[in-house]
């Protein structure tokens, strides 16, 4: 059994300094120097878990392997270091309290008073170690959600206070990532404000090992004494995190910084191999000398934040590196597209992506976008609704059935070739109850997503409730779309295509999950070379 040792990582004066990154690239180091490694997320909010959130809200809500939904950081999480995570890996204030009130209702606190004191702070440190007493992992960093001093978060930081003492020396590190803020009229960086982040960490009853410090310039050495003077740590201690072109740099500024150093002497571990980063460097490399360049239309409805569609903009990342291309995305609202806007609004694209997403608003939109690419030969990739949707925009104008719909737009519909689930009928409760995680799915061997995967069989990750209705299927593929991909327990209808056009794909389930620095998704890749060939083929 592995003594496994614990890294938090705490924020300070601002939300969104990137504490998942920070996270995701030490974890990434250490990786890289052999440590198995895993982080978790523990958020503040009392939802219990984002599925139920608006991603205007929340951004993406991230599937995991074994049916979590969950925090858009356990996406960078699993891009950074090619493993999965699970329903472990991210916790929320509402699951805590919830299991807590469960055990309550049992009579499992045999009549005690129960307290945040020690009751949620105990579950809370038991929902913590959960990853560390697996065995499987040397270290655990666990990111806490929201900035100290707002309420919500005291909880947790008290956890971590206890979880430090029990732990003992050297099993420990916290992290504090604050803002140097520039004062453009003083003309100089100001430390105010990770003296009082770090002053009211203190108040908690916990002292940073080390600071992090995001900040537009770099830091002085004589900044970085007075912090670590006034914030009572050593100035090898004070890691500056300087703006970045891209994430996927900050690994690389970090290491420089000694961050993974400074972190395994503090927990006894040893610093005797250099990080192998050969992979990660030629990644960037290419991610950042770009030999082409393709013009991509996302066509979603949540466009304005585009953190709702954060795996999605990755997978590009990744897969564009592969053929080293800049992949330039258009962001397209479709509620703003109609018939006579779409030719418009499309041209000069190389390719279209229409959106996950749920509900009535900006459906028609996405419809007008299939048929224009569908009738232009232009490349289109549909994931989950986008699959839906281009299977009733062939069914309205192809097949003919000129009133096709979904039941989740149009109840009454009299063609509903996308209809509720079975399974989903009964279901009242809107959280979790979703078709999620990882399912199987058979390919046909002569098929475009057979030609990207090179394999039969695959696993992809789901978050729906509506499905192909088969018994549209026969009316379907005689007009000329094939079904390429099919559950093979429930022959539920998982991929269309059309093999008429150069690269016409629809997936039920969502590959952008799947998709990591190291390992880009085959069908992005796929994706990406068609549009390069649609491209090439207009010159």
């Amino acid at each position: 059994m592995k003594n496994t040792k614990y890294v938090f990582v705490t924020g300070g004066v601002t939300s969104s300094l990137g504490k998942g990154i920070i996270a995701a690239s030490l974890a990434k180091l250490l990786q890289a120097r052999g440590y198995s490694v895993t982080i978790q997320k523990l958020d503040p909010y009392i939802n219990i878990d984002p599925g139920t959130l608006n991603p205007y809200e929340h951004g993406e809500c991230y599937v995991t392997n074994d049916g979590a939904e969950t925090d858009l950081d356990l996406g960078h999480y699993e891009r950074f270091l090619n493993i999965p995570t699970s329903q472990a890996n991210n916790v929320t204030t509402g699951r805590i309290y919830q299991s807590v009130i469960d055990k309550e209702r049992r009579g499992d606190f045999l009549g005690k008073t129960v307290q945040v004191i020690p009751h949620i702070t105990d579950e809370i440190k038991h929902r913590i170690q959960i990853l560390g007493k697996t065995g499987e992992f040397d270290i655990v960093i666990t990111e806490i959600g929201g900035t100290v001093g707002d309420i919500e978060s005291l909880p947790y930081v008290e956890a971590v206070r206890q979880l430090e003492w029990e732990l003992g020396k050297n099993n420990s590190v916290v992290i504090h990532l604050t803002l140097v803020p520039f004062l453009a009229a003083a003309g100089e960086l100001k430390t105010k404000p990770t003296q009082h982040s770090v002053k009211m960490l203190m108040q908690s009853g916990v002292s940073p090992d080390v600071l992090v410090c995001r900040t537009e310039h770099h830091l002085s050495e004589d900044i970085k004494r007075k912090l670590a003077l006034f914030c009572n740590v050593q100035q090898e201690d004070v890691i500056e995190s300087i703006d970045a072109d891209t994430i996927y740099d900050v690994p690389m500024l970090m290491f420089e910084e000694g961050l993974d150093e400074v972190v395994l002497d503090k927990l006894a571990l040893p610093v005797n191999t250099k990080p192998d980063l050969t992979a990660w460097n030629n990644f960037l490399k290419k991610h950042k000398n770009p030999k082409s360049t393709v013009e991509i239309g996302l066509v979603g409805k949540y466009v304005e934040l585009q953190d709702a569609y954060k795996s999605i903009v990755e997978s590009f990342i990744h897969a564009g590196s592969t053929y080293e291309i800049d992949v330039n995305i258009h962001w397209i609202h479709s509620e703003e597209l109609t018939e006579k806007n779409a030719a418009s609004k499309l041209k000069g694209l190389h390719g279209v992506l229409v959106a996950p997403g749920f509900g009535e608003r900006g459906i028609e939109g996405k419809i007008k976008a299939i048929q224009y690419v569908r009738e232009n030969n232009i490349p289109f990739f549909g994931i989950c609704l986008g699959m839906q949707m281009a299977v009733i925009e062939f069914a309205r104008n192809v097949v003919g059935l000129s009133d096709a719909n979904s039941t989740e737009m149009n109840k009454t519909t009299p063609h509903p070739v996308i209809s509720l689930m079975e399974e989903q009928k009964n279901i009242v409760n809107m959280g979790g109850t979703m078709r999620l995680g990882a399912w199987s799915c058979k390919l046909t061997k002569s098929s475009k997503v057979y030609e990207a995967y090179h394999t039969e069989m695959i696993s992809e990750r789901h978050r729906h409730r509506y499905e192909f209705n088969n018994a549209y299927l026969d009316k379907i593929t005689a007009a000329g779309m094939k079904v390429s991909g099919i559950n093979p327990d429930t022959n539920l209808v998982e991929i269309i295509e059309l093999p008429s056009h150069p690269w016409f794909v629809g997936v039920q389930y969502h590959p952008e999950y799947k998709s990591t620095v190291l390992n880009p998704h085959p069908l992005f890749v796929a994706f990406i070379k068609a549009c390069l060939d649609y491209k090439n083929s207009l010159t």
